[in-house]
Protein backbone atom coordinates (compact mmCIF):
# COMPACT_ATOMS: atom_id res chain seq x y z
CA UNK A 1 0.00 0.00 0.00
CA UNK A 2 1.34 3.42 -0.97
CA UNK A 3 1.31 6.00 1.79
CA UNK A 4 -0.63 9.17 0.99
CA UNK A 5 1.81 11.75 2.33
CA UNK A 6 3.07 15.12 1.11
CA UNK A 7 6.64 15.13 -0.21
CA UNK A 8 9.45 15.50 2.30
CA UNK A 9 10.54 19.11 2.62
CA UNK A 10 14.30 19.56 2.57
CA UNK A 11 15.39 21.47 5.66
CA UNK A 12 18.70 21.99 7.37
CA UNK A 13 18.90 20.15 10.70
CA UNK A 14 17.65 22.21 13.64
CA UNK A 15 19.51 22.90 16.90
CA UNK A 16 18.26 19.71 18.60
CA UNK A 17 19.41 17.43 15.80
CA UNK A 18 22.71 19.27 15.40
CA UNK A 19 23.40 18.97 19.13
CA UNK A 20 22.66 15.24 19.22
CA UNK A 21 24.49 14.51 15.97
CA UNK A 22 27.59 16.32 17.19
CA UNK A 23 27.72 14.32 20.40
CA UNK A 24 26.95 11.05 18.66
CA UNK A 25 29.57 11.61 15.99
CA UNK A 26 32.13 12.25 18.73
CA UNK A 27 31.50 8.69 19.93
CA UNK A 28 29.07 9.38 22.76
CA UNK A 29 26.01 7.23 23.45
CA UNK A 30 23.07 9.60 23.95
CA UNK A 31 20.97 9.71 27.10
CA UNK A 32 17.62 11.53 27.24
CA UNK A 33 15.62 11.42 30.49
CA UNK A 34 11.89 12.11 30.66
CA UNK A 35 10.20 13.78 33.62
CA UNK A 36 6.75 15.17 34.30
CA UNK A 37 6.49 18.95 34.24
CA UNK A 38 4.85 20.43 37.31
CA UNK A 39 5.64 17.43 39.53
CA UNK A 40 7.21 18.72 42.72
CA UNK A 41 10.43 20.69 42.24
CA UNK A 42 10.62 19.64 38.60
CA UNK A 43 12.79 22.55 37.49
CA UNK A 44 15.49 21.47 39.95
CA UNK A 45 15.27 17.95 38.51
CA UNK A 46 15.82 19.28 34.97
CA UNK A 47 19.01 20.99 36.11
CA UNK A 48 20.08 17.90 38.04
CA UNK A 49 19.72 15.43 35.16
CA UNK A 50 21.47 17.82 32.77
CA UNK A 51 24.34 18.10 35.23
CA UNK A 52 24.42 14.30 35.56
CA UNK A 53 25.10 13.87 31.85
CA UNK A 54 21.79 14.02 29.97
CA UNK A 55 22.19 15.04 26.32
CA UNK A 56 18.65 16.44 26.15
CA UNK A 57 15.61 16.35 28.44
CA UNK A 58 12.01 15.46 27.62
CA UNK A 59 9.40 17.22 29.75
CA UNK A 60 5.91 15.78 29.82
CA UNK A 61 3.17 18.41 29.83
CA UNK A 62 0.48 16.68 31.94
CA UNK A 63 -2.81 15.68 30.36
CA UNK A 64 -5.77 14.03 32.04
CA UNK A 65 -5.90 11.03 29.65
CA UNK A 66 -2.30 10.07 28.74
CA UNK A 67 -3.23 7.01 26.69
CA UNK A 68 0.34 6.09 25.75
CA UNK A 69 1.65 6.19 29.32
CA UNK A 70 1.63 3.45 31.90
CA UNK A 71 0.49 3.66 35.54
CA UNK A 72 3.56 5.45 36.92
CA UNK A 73 3.49 8.38 34.51
CA UNK A 74 -0.31 8.50 34.74
CA UNK A 75 -0.01 8.97 38.51
CA UNK A 76 2.67 11.62 38.00
CA UNK A 77 0.41 13.48 35.56
CA UNK A 78 -2.55 13.29 37.92
CA UNK A 79 -0.46 14.62 40.80
CA UNK A 80 0.93 17.46 38.70
CA UNK A 81 -2.56 18.40 37.48
CA UNK A 82 -3.83 18.35 41.08
CA UNK A 83 -1.06 20.80 41.92
CA UNK A 84 -2.42 23.17 39.27
CA UNK A 85 -0.05 22.44 36.40
CA UNK A 86 -1.03 23.80 32.99
CA UNK A 87 0.88 24.20 29.73
CA UNK A 88 1.34 27.87 30.61
CA UNK A 89 2.82 27.04 34.00
CA UNK A 90 5.27 24.57 32.40
CA UNK A 91 6.28 27.20 29.85
CA UNK A 92 6.76 29.74 32.63
CA UNK A 93 8.84 27.33 34.70
CA UNK A 94 11.11 26.47 31.80
CA UNK A 95 11.94 30.11 31.16
CA UNK A 96 13.95 30.15 34.38
CA UNK A 97 16.02 27.08 33.52
CA UNK A 98 19.46 27.25 31.92
CA UNK A 99 20.06 23.52 31.57
CA UNK A 100 22.73 23.72 28.90
CA UNK A 101 21.09 20.98 26.79
CA UNK A 102 18.05 20.98 24.48
CA UNK A 103 14.61 20.61 26.07
CA UNK A 104 11.69 18.83 24.39
CA UNK A 105 8.03 18.61 25.28
CA UNK A 106 5.95 15.45 25.13
CA UNK A 107 2.19 15.83 25.39
CA UNK A 108 -1.16 15.06 23.76
CA UNK A 109 -2.83 16.96 20.97
CA UNK A 110 -5.94 17.90 22.95
CA UNK A 111 -3.87 20.51 24.79
CA UNK A 112 -2.38 21.85 21.58
CA UNK A 113 -5.73 22.00 19.83
CA UNK A 114 -7.33 23.81 22.77
CA UNK A 115 -4.70 26.56 22.68
CA UNK A 116 -4.23 26.55 18.91
CA UNK A 117 -1.27 25.15 16.97
CA UNK A 118 0.41 28.47 16.23
CA UNK A 119 0.06 29.83 19.74
CA UNK A 120 1.21 26.59 21.36
CA UNK A 121 4.26 26.28 19.12
CA UNK A 122 5.09 29.95 19.55
CA UNK A 123 4.86 29.81 23.35
CA UNK A 124 6.96 26.63 23.38
CA UNK A 125 9.70 28.33 21.40
CA UNK A 126 9.56 31.46 23.53
CA UNK A 127 9.90 29.35 26.68
CA UNK A 128 12.99 27.58 25.32
CA UNK A 129 11.68 24.27 24.00
CA UNK A 130 13.39 23.00 20.85
CA UNK A 131 11.35 19.88 20.11
CA UNK A 132 7.97 18.20 20.47
CA UNK A 133 6.61 14.65 20.65
CA UNK A 134 2.89 14.17 19.99
CA UNK A 135 2.35 10.41 20.31
CA UNK A 136 -1.39 10.50 19.60
CA UNK A 137 -1.19 12.22 16.21
CA UNK A 138 -0.23 10.02 13.21
CA UNK A 139 2.18 11.65 10.77
CA UNK A 140 -0.57 11.78 8.12
CA UNK A 141 -2.61 14.07 10.40
CA UNK A 142 0.16 16.34 11.66
CA UNK A 143 -0.17 18.95 8.90
CA UNK A 144 -1.50 21.92 10.94
CA UNK A 145 0.85 21.21 13.85
CA UNK A 146 3.88 20.67 11.62
CA UNK A 147 3.27 23.92 9.78
CA UNK A 148 3.08 25.85 13.06
CA UNK A 149 6.01 23.97 14.60
CA UNK A 150 8.26 24.47 11.58
CA UNK A 151 7.49 28.17 11.55
CA UNK A 152 8.35 28.44 15.25
CA UNK A 153 11.55 26.39 14.95
CA UNK A 154 10.19 23.42 16.91
CA UNK A 155 11.50 20.03 15.72
CA UNK A 156 8.78 17.36 15.74
CA UNK A 157 10.07 13.92 16.72
CA UNK A 158 8.22 10.90 15.30
CA UNK A 159 7.91 7.42 16.81
CA UNK A 160 8.37 4.03 15.16
CA UNK A 161 7.34 0.72 16.73
CA UNK A 162 8.47 -2.89 16.40
CA UNK A 163 5.74 -3.78 13.88
CA UNK A 164 5.98 -0.61 11.75
CA UNK A 165 6.15 -1.77 8.10
CA UNK A 166 9.27 -0.91 6.11
CA UNK A 167 7.63 1.69 3.87
CA UNK A 168 6.07 3.51 6.79
CA UNK A 169 9.24 3.27 8.84
CA UNK A 170 11.19 4.98 6.04
CA UNK A 171 8.55 7.71 5.79
CA UNK A 172 8.72 8.27 9.56
CA UNK A 173 12.50 8.55 9.45
CA UNK A 174 12.37 10.98 6.53
CA UNK A 175 9.87 13.25 8.30
CA UNK A 176 11.12 13.06 11.87
CA UNK A 177 13.18 16.00 13.09
CA UNK A 178 15.64 16.15 15.94
CA UNK A 179 15.89 12.39 16.23
CA UNK A 180 13.85 9.25 15.58
CA UNK A 181 12.16 7.72 18.62
CA UNK A 182 12.21 3.93 18.48
CA UNK A 183 9.65 2.21 20.72
CA UNK A 184 11.28 -0.87 22.24
CA UNK A 185 8.07 -2.70 23.15
CA UNK A 186 4.43 -2.81 22.19
CA UNK A 187 2.19 -1.28 24.84
CA UNK A 188 2.43 1.67 27.19
CA UNK A 189 5.41 3.16 28.99
CA UNK A 190 6.68 1.41 32.11
CA UNK A 191 9.59 -0.34 33.75
CA UNK A 192 10.49 -3.83 32.56
CA UNK A 193 12.70 -6.61 33.87
CA UNK A 194 13.89 -7.49 30.35
CA UNK A 195 13.55 -5.99 26.88
CA UNK A 196 13.95 -8.95 24.54
CA UNK A 197 15.27 -8.99 20.98
CA UNK A 198 12.75 -6.79 19.17
CA UNK A 199 14.38 -3.56 20.41
CA UNK A 200 17.69 -4.46 18.76
CA UNK A 201 15.88 -5.49 15.58
CA UNK A 202 13.99 -2.19 15.37
CA UNK A 203 17.11 -0.16 16.14
CA UNK A 204 18.96 -1.88 13.30
CA UNK A 205 16.09 -1.18 10.89
CA UNK A 206 16.02 2.48 11.89
CA UNK A 207 19.78 2.85 11.59
CA UNK A 208 19.59 1.36 8.10
CA UNK A 209 16.86 3.85 7.12
CA UNK A 210 18.34 7.12 8.42
CA UNK A 211 21.46 8.93 9.57
CA UNK A 212 19.44 10.97 12.07
CA UNK A 213 20.09 10.05 15.70
CA UNK A 214 18.12 6.94 16.68
CA UNK A 215 17.06 6.83 20.34
CA UNK A 216 15.20 3.92 21.87
CA UNK A 217 12.66 4.24 24.68
CA UNK A 218 9.97 2.33 26.64
CA UNK A 219 11.09 -0.03 29.36
CA UNK A 220 14.67 1.17 29.86
CA UNK A 221 14.95 0.85 33.63
CA UNK A 222 18.54 0.07 34.63
CA UNK A 223 22.12 0.84 33.58
CA UNK A 224 22.28 -2.66 32.13
CA UNK A 225 19.21 -1.99 29.99
CA UNK A 226 20.74 1.27 28.76
CA UNK A 227 23.94 -0.46 27.67
CA UNK A 228 22.01 -3.31 26.03
CA UNK A 229 19.75 -1.02 24.00
CA UNK A 230 22.40 1.56 23.12
CA UNK A 231 24.58 -1.16 21.59
CA UNK A 232 22.26 -1.21 18.55
CA UNK A 233 21.16 2.44 18.61
CA UNK A 234 22.60 5.90 19.20
CA UNK A 235 21.22 6.12 22.71
CA UNK A 236 18.29 5.66 25.06
CA UNK A 237 15.32 7.48 26.56
CA UNK A 238 14.56 6.79 30.22
CA UNK A 239 11.22 7.89 31.68
CA UNK A 240 9.25 5.70 34.06
CA UNK A 241 12.26 4.58 36.12
CA UNK A 242 13.12 8.23 36.81
CA UNK A 243 9.52 9.34 37.40
CA UNK A 244 8.99 6.51 39.90
CA UNK A 245 11.92 7.77 41.93
CA UNK A 246 10.44 11.26 41.93
CA UNK A 247 7.02 9.98 42.99
CA UNK A 248 8.72 8.13 45.84
CA UNK A 249 10.16 11.43 47.07
CA UNK A 250 13.66 11.07 45.63
CA UNK A 251 13.95 14.65 44.40
CA UNK A 252 16.77 16.24 42.44
CA UNK A 253 19.58 14.47 44.30
CA UNK A 254 18.15 11.02 43.63
CA UNK A 255 17.51 11.99 39.99
CA UNK A 256 21.14 13.07 39.68
CA UNK A 257 22.33 9.81 41.20
CA UNK A 258 20.20 7.66 38.90
CA UNK A 259 21.06 9.49 35.68
CA UNK A 260 24.74 9.52 36.67
CA UNK A 261 24.63 5.73 36.98
CA UNK A 262 23.21 5.43 33.45
CA UNK A 263 25.74 7.92 32.07
CA UNK A 264 28.62 6.04 33.71
CA UNK A 265 27.45 2.71 32.29
CA UNK A 266 27.07 4.12 28.78
CA UNK A 267 30.46 5.83 28.89
CA UNK A 268 32.22 2.66 30.01
CA UNK A 269 30.99 0.51 27.12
Amino acid sequence: MTLDLPPVQTRAPGPLEVHLRTRRDAGRKLLVPYLTGGLGNWTDVVRAVADAGADAVEIGIPFSDPVMDGPTIQVASERALAEGTTPESVFSGLRGIDAGVPILAMTYYNLVFHMGDERFAGEMAEAGFTGMILPDVPMEEQGPWRQAADSAGIETVLLAGPITPDERLQALCDRSRGYVYGVNLMGVTGERTSLGEQAATLAARLKAATDKPVLMGFGVSTPEHAVQIAASADGVIVGTALVRRLLDGGGAEEAHRFISSLRKALDET
